[in-house]
This record gives structure tokens, C-alpha cells and sequence, in this order.
């Protein structure tokens, strides 16, 4: 079944209500990847996420440009802080992507406050996808996160710049967590009033790994696994309107994701999700 399709905030754009999270493609092959990218396509999945860093991703979705570029909408995110290097690390991503254009050029894991100051101030990494927009290279500019203070941080981001998009985590957990659950909202409700698009990560975490435990999946936090278990934190997620979720980093646990994700939104209630969490030991993946 198709996945939905929203709109992704002010850009004009329509985006599949999943967005294909391509750290999953880090360290694979293209056979790999070409298999990802029939799946993709059978359920409607027309936006991907990836980042310079995600070892050999921008690789693997560099060909699947040559043949599907208007396809989708393709997103990529530098680490950078200084503008010469960010500069340098959007023309590398072009070059790995295969395309002249980025339609979402994203500051990755914008959260520390001495690295925010450093990007978001003259000669910065804001500076060089501000240049890299006015040459016609990227068409949008959002921030992305990690960790409790994200949230907060976004908003920070959004009243030093108009970002297009922002990505932040978002699943049961962190709706249990009554000050990132406060900040989230609060974030949400200002992205809304400015058409800024919202992204979500982590919605089908468990927990941290366990020491010693088998790590048989390359996300760096356990997941959940059982296809129902997985349908219900999906649709919690996309049971709110007008939010994205980006697929976990990990190709075998795709299928499940795409599947949840297309089969309707059910009204997942906080009872149920409150049992899953029970059943499956859910805790944080950010600590306290």
C-alpha cells in the first residue's frame, strides 16, 4: 500500500509521511541498495534522508540519481561548524549524490551550544548553505538533533534563522519525558505557526544495549522487532498530523517500517502504547 503523502512544510513539496533514513545504506553494497530503492518506490517513498557522514550512503543513492532524480526529494546534512568546510563537504556530497542540486541541505546534530554559536555566526557552516542556496545548489536549509535539549535548541535555531526543517526525536519515550515532552510541543507548535517541516527520529527505539548483549541490528540503540510492535510505534507516531518519521538505520527493518507506515493510521492510544512499553522494557536511548 502507498504511504501517505504530506506536505513538507513551506517547500512546496509533498513528502511520503516516511522518509527513507539512508544511514541504513552506510556500510552496504549497491546490490543492497538498488534493492532498497525498488522497495522505496513500491510503497511511494519519494524523500531521503542522508548525511556526509553515513560512511558510504551519498554512494550508494549517487546512482539511483542518474535514473530517479525527480523522483524524490533529496536531503543531505553536514557536520561542519566553519564555513570553508562546510562549503567543501556540500560540494563533496554533490559530486557523491550525482546531482547539481541538494533540495534540503541540513546542519547535522546542531546541539551543543559552543558548535551552534560557531555555525550559526559570520564564516559559519549557515554561511555556506546560504551560499550554496543563493547558487542554486541547495533549495532549502534546515537544522537536525539529537538529545533532551534538542527541542529547545530548535527553537533557539529558529529565532537566529528561518530554517525550512528541522529533525528531532520523537517516539513514546520521549513523550514520557516531561521536559523534552514540554520542549517538543512547544517547538512543534512554533514550526507549525511558520510553516517550518518537521521531522522525527527514534520512534521504534527500545532502550540502549544491554552490556554484553548481541547486537544483530546496526542501529546503536536496540530497537523494537516484532511486526506489531513496530506497526503500533509507527502509527503513534504518524497518528499525529502534519509530522514526518524517518526510517530506522537499519535495511532489515525497513520492510516492517514501510509496511506499518502504509497501512492506515490507526488511532494508536497511550494504554496501548503504555502496555508495549511495559511488555518490551522501553527506556530512554538519551538517558535521564
Amino acid at each position: 500500500m502507498t504511504i501517505e503523502r504530506r506536505p513538507f512544510g513551506r517547500t512546496g513539496h509533498d513528502s511520503s509521511a516516511v522518509i527513507f533514513g539512508a544511514a541504513a545504506l552506510g556500510k552496504a553494497d549497491q546490490g543492497t541498495a538498488d534493492a532498497v530503492l525498488d522497495l522505496l518506490l513500491e510503497h511511494g517513498v519519494n524523500h531521503i534522508d542522508v548525511a556526509a557522514s553515513y560512511g558510504d550512503a551519498e554512494l550508494r543513492i549517487g546512482p539511483w540519481m542518474d535514473r530517479h532524480r525527480d523522483d524524490f526529494f533529496l536531503a543531505t546534512k553536514t557536520g561542519e561548524r566553519d564555513h570553508a568546510a562546510a562549503r567543501d563537504e556540500i560540494h563533496r556530497s554533490l559530486e557523491r549524490l550525482r546531482t547539481d542540486r541538494i533540495d534540503l541541505l541540513q546542519l547535522h546534530a546542531l546541539f551543543h551550544p559552543d558548535e551552534w554559536e560557531r555555525a550559526l555566526s559570520p564564516d559559519g557552516a549557515l554561511d555556506a548553505a546560504i551560499e550554496a542556496r543563493e547558487a542554486g545548489l541547495v533549495r532549502f536549509i534546515g537544522v537536525t538533533g539529537h538529545g533532551w535539549t534538542v527541542a529547545a535548541m530548535h527553537r533557539r535555531s529558529l529565532e537566529r534563522f528561518p530554517f525550512d526543517s528541522v529533525l528531532m526525536p520523537w517516539g513514546w519515550q520521549c513523550a514520557r519525558h516531561p521536559t523534552y515532552a514540554r520542549d517538543f510541543e512547544a517547538t512543534l507548535a512554533l514550526c507549525e505557526a511558520r510553516g517550518v517541516a518537521v521531522q522525527t527520529i527514534k520512534a521504534i527505539a527500545r532502550g540502549p544495549w544491554a552490556a554484553g548483549a548481541k547486537r544483530d541490528h546496526p542501529t546503536w540503540y536496540q530497537p523494537l522487532e516484532g511486526e506489531a510492535d513496530i506497526t503500533k510505534a509507527v502509527q503513534w507516531v504518524l497518528g499525529r498530523p502534519g509530522i514526518f518519521l524517518n526510517s530506522a538505520g537499519d535495511v532489515g527493518l525497513l520492510p516492517t517500517i514501510l509496511r506499518a507506515a502504509g497501512g492506515g493510521h490507526e488511532t494508536i492510544s497511550d494504554a496501548a502504547m503504555a502496555e508495549l512499553g511495559q511488555r518490551t522494557g522501553m527506556a530512554s536511548i538519551f538517558g535521564l
